[in-house]
């Protein structure tokens, strides 16, 4: 995305009820738009109310199923997402942050935009709190949930994970940031979610989370507003001489509109829970 020539459409911090797949079925489906040019270069910015977004690998873990209902029981939706990565949970404070690139001809390594996904929270808390931002480090946290190695942690303590879904012309780099609340009791509700779905058996491969690896950036010193950390994107996006339009302006003036109850979003979401179920 860098260079004045590339534009955007910026959703922030939408909010989409209780079915945690619409954001993602939004995705997939404004991907697809991209790879076919009818959209620029997008960035969608989102919550949810209260969930955990598992990985395949999750989901087959032996008692996954029983784990998922005792999440819900609790009042968290659970959902299994395609993107790559294992369990997080998502609620009112952690923001997801994801980047729509065409994707080029024989493009084979999506390190770099890892780097730049991971670059650009660092300058969007640098806003705000630069302090902060001097600390954030880059490389798997150990003991953290969905760990891997564009964690960015402060002091050792994880508050983003990176991840990213590939499509024929077009992919999306996708980070959960952990701006306020608890990290520790965030890790805990997951580690109690692997403790019930594999049944103990320590031969499975699954996170071995330590609550004590999380923090919010409203713990480590960094902005503890979720509307601070998406203006500090905003910005910071801008300031690499990004040109972005609203979904808003950009139903004005190239005539695009998607939304979460799009016929379209709602059978991407019927398909991901028919290919992803357990």
């Amino acid at each position: 995305m860098p260079g004045s020539e590339a534009a955007g459409a910026l959703n922030p911090a939408a909010e989409p009820g209780g079915d945690m797949l619409l954001p993602f079925a939004f995705e997939e489906t404004l991907c697809r738009d991209v790879g076919t040019g009818l959209v620029p270069p997008s960035v969608h910015l989102w919550s949810h109310p209260g969930g955990v977004a598992l990985g395949l690998r999750d989901s087959k873990l032996p008692r996954a199923a029983e784990a998922m209902a005792e999440l819900e029981g609790k009042g968290y939706r659970t959902a299994v997402r395609h993107s790559g990565g294992a369990a997080v949970p998502l609620d009112a404070g952690v923001v997801n942050v994801s980047l729509l690139l065409h994707k080029s001809p024989g493009k084979l390594d999506f390190h770099d935009d890892f780097r730049l996904l991971a670059s650009l929270i660092t300058e969007a808390v640098a806003v705000s709190h630069p302090q902060a931002a001097a600390q954030i480090q880059a490389g798997e946290v150990a003991g953290s949930y969905c760990p891997g190695d564009f964690d960015l942690a402060i002091g050792g303590r994880k508050f983003c994970g990176i991840a990213q879904r590939r499509q024929s012309s077009a992919y999306f780099v996708h980070a959960f940031v952990i701006v306020s609340g608890s990290g520790l009791e965030r890790g805990q509700l997951i580690r109690g979610f692997y403790d019930t779905a594999a049944d103990g058996n320590d031969a499975l491969a699954y996170p071995r989370v330590i609550p004590q690896t999380l923090a919010a950036l409203g713990e480590l010193g960094g902005p503890a507003s979720a509307a601070v950390f998406a203006e500090g994107f905003r910005l910071a996006l801008a300031r690499r001489g990004v040109h972005l339009q609203s979904a808003g302006q950009l139903r004005q003036t190239a005539g695009y509109s998607l939304q979460y109850a799009d016929p379209r979003v709602l059978e991407a979401a019927k398909v991901l829970r028919e290919r992803y179920a357990r």
